[in-house]
């Protein structure tokens, strides 16, 4: 992925929103730089088509897909995706959280069963475990291996 698109993704972190209108992420990705400001537009196209933005409502305003939260975290950034009432999501949570303690590592929860994408994604294979974009543990998490992969994920 390149620069632009990766900073274009990276606006709804920098500034806590869950959906952006076009106008802002010129602003803010592309900065005083005319070019560079009308370069977000074609990355913005990229990104809807790849995925990884999602048209939000109507006009020009743009929700950051499950995709593209992932393309953009930080390597030791967990992401647990689970669902409620589910003991293998609950075994998992306790096995990461005290590694992820020691690592001073976040983990963002999600609920498969409040997003339809991630619902047919994942519906038969929770828990599923990520750190940054890389997937480390489906149904089971192997705390030796999860140890290991943060370990090797640089901060």
């Amino acid at each position: 992925m390149d620069e632009l698109s990766r900073c274009v993704l990276a606006v709804f972190d920098e500034l806590g929103r869950e959906t952006l209108d076009l106008h802002a992420l010129m602003e803010i990705a592309g900065g005083s730089d005319p070019a560079r400001r009308d370069n977000v537009v074609g990355a913005v196209e990229l990104l809807v088509r790849a995925g990884d933005l999602d048209p939000a409502g109507g006009g020009d305003v743009y929700r950051r897909s499950e995709q593209g939260r992932l393309a953009v975290a930080k390597p030791r950034d967990a992401t647990l995706y689970s669902r409620s009432k589910c003991c293998l999501c609950d075994e998992a949570r306790a096995a990461i959280l005290p590694i992820l303690r020691e690592f001073a590592a976040p983990l963002r929860e999600v609920n498969i069963d409040e997003d339809p994408e991630l619902r047919e994604l994942y519906t038969n294979d929770v828990p599923v475990v990520f750190l940054g974009s890389r997937e480390v543990a489906r149904h089971q998490v192997d705390t030796v291996r999860f140890r290991r992969a943060l370990e090797e994920a640089k901060p």
